[in-house]
């Protein structure tokens, strides 16, 4: 690893690195548009050549930027929101139950982002199964946990993950963590969606057990922002500059507000934001 070596989480940023004036490596597409509120930006890794050079496993890598950081709620709240669900529903082929996990340490705040985003999922498979009667087609059949990390639990993150997949047997698992990326620019800024699945911590060089339809058995949808950025290192064989937003308490406590808000609408055809906040407040 060289010292100008950066970790990122991010496919965008490592698919940056790689391009010059000549098309891209094959196995590699980047395609891009734009919303009112987000510029949407689509890499797909497909061959096994391509996910070495990029350095992330085949897949499709979906990530909207905004102008302005994710630590105020914006005033399209409700447009960003139906944006991000749009993109969702694009990587979930899976028809059933999901199950949404939030990755991360609920104590130290730049980590926080999947256990706070679980607090706000609308969790219905319970409905479904004690009081049918109040149960309809307008709901879909979510079920939400967080599993905190392993020097809270002592027990691997990506173990009680399969556990609960052997029992509820979802469908569709969607993982929600906090992630790394190398530019600023992105900090706090952008939201990444994939259907590859992730390997918690890997941005920080703390991976964990990977989650993906390899592991689980059921395909597996990432979801993250990145709160923290890789720097480099300081000075010749330092230790890495990991930086944070001053802000980093307002960025997760919006992100988990839009992410879970997406995530609601994605997952509950019948319902609007309306009746989501009103559910999950």
């Amino acid at each position: 690893m060289s010292d100008t070596y950066k970790r990122t989480d991010l496919a965008l940023e490592r698919a940056e690195t790689i391009r010059t004036e000549a098309p891209l490596p094959e196995g590699i597409a980047v395609s891009t548009k734009k919303t009112s509120c987000f510029e949407i930006t689509d890499v797909s890794v497909t061959s096994d050549s391509a996910a070495k050079k990029i350095e992330k496993p085949k897949g499709r890598y979906i990530t909207l930027e905004t102008g302005s950081r994710l630590d105020m709620r914006p005033q399209n709240f409700e447009q960003s929101a139906a944006d991000l669900a749009d993109e969702l529903r694009s990587l979930m082929k899976a028809r059933g139950s999901v199950l949404v996990v939030g990755l991360g340490n609920e104590a130290i705040t730049p980590d926080s982002l999947g256990p706070r985003v679980i607090s706000h999922i609308f969790s219905t498979r319970h409905i479904k199964t004690n009081a049918p009667s109040l149960y309809s087609s307008d709901l879909g059949e979510v079920c939400a946990f967080a599993p905190g990390v392993m020097g809270q639990t002592g027990i691997e993150a990506g173990e009680l993950i399969k556990s609960v997949c052997e029992s509820v047997k979802p469908s569709l698992v969607v993982a929600v963590d906090a992630l790394a990326c190398s530019e600023l620019s992105h900090l706090g800024k952008t939201v990444q969606l994939t259907d590859s699945g992730i390997s918690p911590g890997s941005g920080v060089l703390n991976s964990r057990k990977e989650l993906s339809k390899a592991t689980l058995g059921v395909p597996c949808i990432a979801v993250g922002v990145p709160t923290i950025a890789d720097l480099g290192a300081e000075r010749q064989g330092g230790e890495p500059l990991m930086v944070t937003p001053r802000s980093v308490d307002k960025l997760i406590s919006c992100s988990a507000q839009l992410i879970s808000s997406a995530l609601n609408l994605a997952l509950h055809p019948g319902l609007d934001l309306e009746e989501i906040i009103g559910l999950t407040s």
